[in-house]
């Protein structure tokens, strides 16, 4: 049987891979967190991984097969980011060495190509984007990161693997980069007041060809590059496999909650500043309809939508790397979020 150790089990990354790793069975699973798993057959840990310390106390002799990496920490600067992050991925693989690593696998994402938040979407990228385009000339600690883990399969002897998805949709509370729960959120919030269900976006975003990440089709693509031979050693973009236009999508989130979809006023409205008075509504919300009490801080990160959304330059990823080596799977768009709309309804997140 093999053993997945997983940083950041409870991320929305993490809790796909780890739903997944036990629904395919075979596998042992521990799972690093600030918190426990909720899910049953999860090993919890807890552990500073900014703390060698506190790491090398926990895993000693834990001997897993498979690291994935899956959590990050935002800090202020980039220069943090990088201090910070790239600490992080350093002890985890530190703290674990000698133990029999087989495979470690690193999740990013397209700021890989973007750019870091420092000098995020600020030029105008080659799309679609691919795996061989040439690190951008800023500092990123998605790179810092990759490096990190390369030196480590260097010194130990295991095989790698880096995973770029696009914005990632999927099932988690407490996550800022889980786009369904905020927009979940807003249109709640919209439904419950009467505001007008309006795209926050800039108008390229609105008009350009675009793509995201299931977490469960993240979750799939990582056990695929962690356990086929051909797919070692090598960085791939994860995303659906379904190109859209949010001009497409946007009326049939609205439909999910049965509000219409507001025209199009073609300019961007960021959520961080039309939502900025929302707390006390949502709280109305929480109360009204037995919801679990979460602040909306908690389910909501309007600013990392308002990122993705806000964009003023074409994004989407090829997927012809991990097509050729074997990896078809493929994810329906609207379903990735009503998939996740339907979850965060069940679990009382949302109304």
């Amino acid at each position: 049987m093999k053993h997945a150790l997983i940083a950041g089990v409870t991320g929305i990354v993490g809790g796909h891979l780890a739903e997944h790793l036990l629904d395919v069975g075979g596998w042992t699973v521990s799972g690093l967190s600030r918190s426990p798993s909720r899910l049953n057959g999860v090993n919890s840990l807890s552990a500073d991984l900014n703390d060698p310390v506190s790491l090398k106390s926990v895993l000693t002799d834990l001997q897993p097969s498979h690291v994935f990496i899956t959590t990050w920490s935002r800090q202020a600067t980039e220069v943090e980011n990088i201090r910070v992050n790239g600490g992080m991925v350093r002890n985890l693989l530190k703290a674990v060495e000698g133990q029999g690593v087989e495979h470690t696998a690193l999740v990013t994402g397209t700021k890989h190509y973007l750019g870091p938040f420092d000098a995020y979407a600020k030029f105008k990228p080659e799309t679609p984007f691919r795996e061989d385009q040439p690190r951008l000339p800023f500092d990123n600690f998605y790179y810092v990161q990759e490096d990190e883990v390369f030196a480590a399969a260097k010194r130990d002897g295991f095989s790698w693997s880096v995973h770029r998805p696009h914005t990632l949709i999927g099932y988690a509370v407490g996550n800022v980069m889980n786009m369904a729960a905020t927009l979940g959120v807003y249109a709640s919030i919209c439904r419950e007041t009467g505001r007008p269900f309006v795209f926050p976006g800039s108008p390229q975003q609105w008009e350009a060809a675009i793509d995201v990440t299931d977490g469960r089709i993240l979750a799939k693509h990582l056990l695929w590059a962690s356990t086929t031979p051909q797919a070692k050693d090598l960085a791939f973009n994860v995303v659906n496999g379904e190109i859209f236009r949010w001009n497409w999508l946007w009326p049939r989130l609205a439909a999910y909650f049965g509000i219409e979809a507001a025209p199009y006023p073609g300019k961007a409205g960021p959520l961080e500043t039309s939502m900025a008075d929302a707390a006390p509504i949502w709280d109305g919300i929480v109360a009204k309809y037995g919801l679990e009490p979460n602040h909306l801080s908690k389910v909501a990160s309007f600013w990392h939508t308002d990122a993705d959304l806000g964009r003023e330059v074409e994004t989407f990823n090829d997927m012809t790397l991990s097509r050729k080596l074997g990896f078809l799977d493929y994810q329906d768009t609207v379903a990735s979020f009503t998939d996740a709309f339907d979850r965060l309804r069940a679990d009382r997140v949302i109304p």
